[in-house]
Formats: C-alpha cells, sequence, structure tokens
C-alpha cells in the first residue's frame, strides 16, 4: 500500500496536520508538493529532515493541539537552520480529517512518468511494490484477469487484455514500458507490438525486456523475420536493470528495474 494510501486510511479515524512544500527557491532538501504528515505519536511523509524538518514537525504539533499557529511559515536554510543548502522553504501547514479524504486523494496524487508493466508473476508483483513509492503512473498488465490481487494503490491501474499485446495501443505517449509476462510467446508479441506503435509514433522512450543475453538473441532473429530492422531493435533493453547486480531473487531484480525507470525518466 503506498504512502497516500495509508495516510488516507489513517484520516478516517484520526486527525492531522498535512505540512506542504508550498515553494522553495535555490537549493533545497525536496521540491514543491512534498508532503509529511503529522500525528499526535508520530509522522508520515516529509519535507527534507534535518533541522528543517524537526522545526516543521514541533510546529504541526502545536497546530495539532493548541489549534493555534502560522499556516504559512517560510524558512532559510542556512546557519540558523544548521543545514548547508543555502536556499529557502515556504511550508504550508493545515489540519486535515475524514472530511478532506477525498481532496487529499487528488491533492496528493503525484503525477509520475508513465509506466506500462505486462506481467503479473513473481518479479512483476515485486517491481510493483517498488514502483507504489516512485514518482510513477503505473498501469499493470496481464492477460489472465484473476493474477491481480484484491487491493492496490491508487496509482496503480489494472487492465485485463487478451491478446495481451492489443494493450500497447492504449498506452499514455511517453510510456515506460517493461515487458514480463509468463511466457516467451506473449513477451515476443509485446516486443513486436511496442515497436510496431514506436515505428508509427515514436513515443514509447524505453521498451525493456526481462530475460537473458540469449533469450534477446532468439527474439532478436524472429523480429528482423518480422520485417524490423537492427536500428529498431537497438531500441529495446534486455537484459534489463542497472548493471552489476547478478543476484536474480525477485527482489532484487525490482530494485535494479526500479533504479533503470528512473534513469530514462528524467
Amino acid at each position: 500500500m503506498s504512502e497516500l494510501s495509508l495516510l488516507l486510511e489513517r484520516l478516517v479515524h484520526e486527525t492531522t496536520v498535512l505540512v506542504t512544500v508550498q515553494s522553495t527557491r535555490g537549493s533545497a532538501p525536496r521540491e514543491a508538493g512534498a508532503w509529511m504528515a503529522v500525528f499526535g505519536g508520530d509522522t508520515m511523509g516529509t519535507v527534507g529532515g534535518g533541522h528543517l524538518e524537526w522545526d516543521a514537525m514541533a510546529h504541526a504539533r502545536h497546530l495539532l493541539h493548541k489549534g493555534t499557529g502560522d499556516a504559512v511559515v517560510r524558512y532559510a536554510l542556512g546557519p540558523s537552520l544548521g543545514q548547508c543548502c543555502g536556499g529557502e522553504v515556504v511550508l504550508q501547514f493545515e489540519r486535515v480529517s475524514a472530511t478532506d479524504i477525498e481532496r487529499l486523494r487528488t491533492q496528493l496524487a503525484r503525477k509520475g512518468t508513465p509506466v506500462a508493466l505486462f506481467g503479473g508473476g513473481h518479479v512483476g508483483r515485486a517491481v510493483v511494490q517498488v514502483l507504489l513509492n516512485l514518482p510513477v503512473d503505473l498501469t499493470w498488465i496481464d492477460s489472465r484477469d484473476e493474477i491481480f490481487p484484491p487491493e492496490l494503490a491508487a496509482q496503480v491501474r489494472c487492465e485485463h487484455s487478451d491478446p495481451v499485446q492489443a494493450a500497447v495501443a492504449d498506452l499514455a505517449s511517453g510510456s515506460r514500458v517493461l515487458i514480463m509476462s509468463f511466457s516467451h510467446a506473449e513477451d515476443l508479441d509485446i516486443v513486436a507490438a511496442c515497436l510496431g506503435r514506436q515505428r508509427a509514433q515514436g513515443d514509447l522512450p524505453y521498451v525493456g525486456l526481462i530475460g537473458s543475453k540469449t533469450k534477446w538473441a532468439s527474439f532478436r532473429q524472429r523480429l528482423l523475420a518480422r520485417g524490423f530492422t537492427e536500428a529498431e531493435l537497438a531500441h529495446v533493453t534486455c537484459p534489463i536493470g542497472v548493471l552489476g547486480i547478478a543476484d536474480k531473487r525477485p527482489e532484487v531484480i525490482a530494485v535494479a528495474v526500479a533504479a533503470q525507470i528512473l534513469q530514462v525518466s528524467g
């Protein structure tokens, strides 16, 4: 479950003070829109750590317990806070409760890089868990409708597609595509559909295929036989994940894949 989903779940029974980075100037630890929820005994999220966050927590708890305090506070990140960023951060403080849930669901939802994940197996599930707390907007696709878990975070859209490659036509422009279905035949059809769309529209900046160099060599010959060129095949990344990680456990693969997605999302 994502941090936002956990926050909204707690708001059903608890009141909190939501601290949001309203704006920044110069060097700052977090960007505008970053948030932290301050409850009576703990917090969720972060606005940057260090003395800035310590002061923000104290101000939020005063507002939470006393009901009074400035709604907007400007912090200079210099010697007075013991932080060397040297910039400026403006924080907004707001008491929120169950009546604010629907508004916050929209307000705090990340508008991240679109990622399309084909495959609901062990690695696919591990990748989803890692991507949940990253700035991505995830579409999760499989030809088996029963494969998806019953409860997922709001930023994950599940789609049943049979044939699975038919979903490629409807992907958001700019999608980073991860292909790891339960069968090589499906993987090949998805890659071919992605390359076909890339040829026509040029709007899938990353197409990643799970597997070994041997798997890609086999796919390469089959795709050449389907009429794709060497230049078009060079657009496919296989194996996927950042280099230098040999561990094949799903959780480790997921971290390596997520890191690569962040690299190609800048």
